[in-house]
C-alpha cells in the first residue's frame, strides 16, 4: 500500500479520532489522571494565575523539582512539553556551535529525534544497537568522528523500544561525548516507567555537555497539558531562557500550579507512578506473551510504552499490516518504518491502555491473522 504523508503516529491515531476504534499507534494513556490532581486543578480555578507565569516557571514548581532532583532551582527550565526543550536546545547550539551540525540517535529513532533535525537543516545519523541492545562504543566513536556529531539525542526507557541504558553505558557515553566535545540530551519522560530497575542518568555530575529533558506528561498521565522542564549546566541557562522568552514564553500557568500543589501533597507524585509502573508491566507482559502465540518476536523491554515487535512469517509489510488491521478491526498501531528503516516487518504497540481494551484489541488482532491466512 502507499505509505501516507507525515508522521504515521498522528495518521493512524487520526484515524482512531475522527472513525472509532482503539488508540495502540500514539503514545498516550487510557488512564484517568490522579484524583488529587485534577481536584486540585479544580481549587485553581478562582485563583488569580491566569495570566503568563514567570518565564522560567511557577516558583513553587521550581522548588518541588530541587527538592525532588537535589539540584538548585536556578539549573531548571519550565517548558510547553519535553519537545520544546529539545526544540530549543537545537536553536541555541546552532547560534552557540555558529555553525551546522550532525545529530545522531539510536536506531529504531523516536519521530521526533529525526524530523527536529530535519526542520532546522542540519544532517541526522543513525546508530543501531547490536542483537543483544548493547553499544559498540568503538564504532559509536568512529560514526561520531566521522560524520561530525555534535548532538546527541537519547532516551532511557526507549521508544520505540523500552531499552534502559546501564549506567556503565551511560557513563561510557558521557565519556565519549565530553572528549570529543558532543552534547548530549537525555530524554527522560519515561524514566519513572520502568519494569525492573530504575534508568540511571547522571545528574549527580555537573556537565556542561550533557542535558536532560523530562515532563509530567507520561508519570501523571496528563499528556495534554504539555508541561516539561529541562536541566542544564549554569552556563547555558541565561541563553536558553533567552530563545524561551520569544518562542514559548511560558507553560499554561493554571497547569503548572496545580503540578506543583499536587507534586507537593503527594510525595512527588510517588504511589500513583508506582501503580501506573505495575500496570503498565501487567499489559507488556499480557500483549508480549499473546503476541508470541500469534507468530510475533516481541523486542525485549525494560520499561516505557511500548512493544517493538515482529510480525508473523506470513505478513511481509508492517505498513499494509498496521493499514488492513485498522480498516477491518479498528485497531490502530504504528508501522516500523516510521522509526527505522530496518522497521519493514515490525510494528510498535502501546500498552498504556486498560486492561480490557488490550484485550479486545488482541482479539481482533487474532481474527485478523487468522482471516489472512
Amino acid at each position: 500500500m502507499e505509505k501516507p504523508e507525515g508522521s504515521l503516529i498522528s495518521f493512524m491515531a487520526n484515524k482512531v479520532k475522527s472513525e472509532g476504534g482503539i488508540n495502540l499507534a500514539q503514545g498516550i494513556p487510557s488512564f484517568d489522571p490522579p484524583k488529587e490532581l485534577l481536584k486540585l486543578l479544580e481549587g485553581c480555578i478562582y485563583d488569580n494565575i491566569h495570566q503568563y507565569a514567570p518565564g522560567k516557571g511557577n516558583y513553587k514548581l521550581l522548588q518541588q523539582l530541587e527538592l525532588h532532583y537535589k539540584i538548585p532551582s536556578q539549573q531548571f527550565l519550565i517548558v510547553n512539553g519535553a519537545t520544546e526543550a529539545i526544540s530549543l536546545l537545537f536553536t541555541y547550539l546552532l547560534k552557540l556551535l555558529g555553525h551546522d551540525f550532525t545529530v545522531l540517535s539510536f536506531d529504531p529513532v523516536y519521530e521526533s529525534y529525526k524530523h527536529l533535525p530535519r526542520i532546522f537543516n542540519l544532517p541526522f545519523v543513525s546508530y543501531a544497537h547490536k542483537k543483544d541492545e548493547s553499544i559498540d562504543f568503538a564504532e559509536l566513536k568512529n560514526l561520531i568522528i566521522l560524520e561530525g556529531v555534535k548532538l546527541i539525542l537519547l532516551a532511557s526507557p526507549g521508544n520505540p523500544v523500552g531499552k534502559v541504558w546501564t549506567k556503565r553505558e551511560v557513563n561510557t557515553l558521557v565519556e565519549l561525548c565530553i572528549k570529543h566535545k558532543v552534547y548530549l540530551v537525555f530524554d527522560a519522560v519515561y524514566s519513572d516507567l520502568y519494569f525492573h530497575e530504575p534508568p540511571y542518568f547522571p545528574l549527580e555530575k555537573q556537565c556542561e555537555y550533557v542535558f536532560y529533558v523530562n515532563a509530567f506528561s507520561k508519570k501523571l498521565s496528563i499528556t495534554g497539558w504539555r508541561v516539561g522542564y529541562l536541566i542544564t549546566h549554569p552556563s547555558h541557562m541565561s541563553n536558553i531562557l533567552d530563545v524561551h522568552d520569544y518562542t514559548g514564553l511560558c507553560a499554561p500557568s493554571i497547569l503548572q500550579q496545580a503540578i506543583a500543589d499536587y507534586l507537593e501533597q503527594n510525595d512527588f507524585g510517588k504511589a500513583y507512578t508506582k501503580e501506573l509502573r505495575e500496570k503498565l508491566k501487567q499489559n507488556y507482559n499480557l500483549l508480549s506473551n499473546e503476541l508470541v502465540k500469534l507468530g510475533f518476536k516481541v523486542y525485549d523491554a525494560q520499561g516505557g510504552y511500548f512493544i517493538w515487535a515482529e510480525l508473523p512469517e506470513n505478513f511481509k509489510s508492517g505498513l499494509d499490516f498496521a493499514l488492513n488491521l485498522y480498516e477491518q478491526e479498528e485497531v490502530a498501531i504504528v508501522p516500523g518504518i516510521h522509526f527505522s528503516e530496518n522497521g519493514e516487518r515490525i510494528v510498535r504497540i502501546n500498552i498504556a491502555r486498560h486492561q480490557k481494551e488490550i484485550e479486545t484489541a488482541l482479539e481482533r488482532m487474532k481474527r485478523f491473522i487468522e482471516m489472512s491466512k
